[in-house]
């Protein structure tokens, strides 16, 4: 079970975010050779020897020893992470689950996460109305003319992440756009509420190029949206 994401990801008073799930376009798995290993109690920190040089990262508990090889998978990055078990501060550390064990991150309480899509079937809303209205696909394949323009989108909430870096990070779905592209799914961020299964109006800013480090990066997405009434 790959439950580290829908078990750690929230955003607690100790604990600062810098990214949200990676985008499909970027790599998702973290491989390394441990350098060191530090357990507390229900999640293990190692210290990594990567292609792109040393980080840290945690995984759900797990008997690593220095100088095995290991694959995380579902890989997401965090920017200045206090763990409180071990004292310290993280300005950087990657929390994923350890390939081959199916051992979810077991993170501290208060922090949630994004699950996989719970409503990725087949999704057909009718676009908004208004000046500013786009699809998801049109908000994707024309981000560059969009950028910093307000857009109004009508869509299906497939996966809802509150409390992230004081917002809450949604990914949205019209039945515009292709999984083989990637045009199909918009994240976007709020401090309105919501569920997974809701249609819901956003407005919103859209950015381009956001890079949260470590490669995390994001093409495009919505912003400071509001939900409408």
């Amino acid at each position: 079970m790959k439950l580290f994401v829908a078990v750690f990801m929230l955003l607690c008073a100790s604990a600062g975010w810098s990214a949200d799930q990676p985008a499909a376009s970027q790599a998702t798995v973290l491989k390394g050779e441990v350098l060191e290993v530090k357990d507390v109690d229900t999640y293990t920190y190692v210290r990594l020897k990567t292609a792109d040089g040393e980080t840290w990262a945690a995984v759900g508990r797990a008997p690593l020893k220095k100088g095995a090889k290991v694959v995380i998978e579902d890989v997401t990055v965090m920017n200045n992470f206090e763990s409180k078990a071990l004292k310290r501060t993280f300005p950087k550390i990657v929390f994923g689950t350890l390939a081959g064990t199916g051992a979810a991150s077991g993170m501290p309480a208060g922090h949630s996460g994004m699950p996989k899509v719970e409503h990725a079937g087949d999704v057909k809303v009718p676009k908004a109305s208004g000046a500013d209205a786009r699809t998801v696909a049109e908000v994707i394949g024309k981000s560059a003319e969009l950028k910093d323009k307000t857009v109004l989108i009508r869509g299906k909430v497939v996966k809802y992440s509150p409390g992230i870096m004081g917002k809450n990070w949604i990914h949205l779905r019209d039945g515009s756009g292709s999984a083989a592209d990637n045009t199909n799914d918009l994240l976007v961020t709020t401090t309105d509420q919501t569920k997974v299964g809701d249609v819901v109006v956003v407005k919103g800013l859209v950015h381009t190029d956001r890079d949260f480090g470590s490669g995390y990066a994001y093409k495009v997405l919505v912003e400071e949206a509001r939900l409408q009434q």
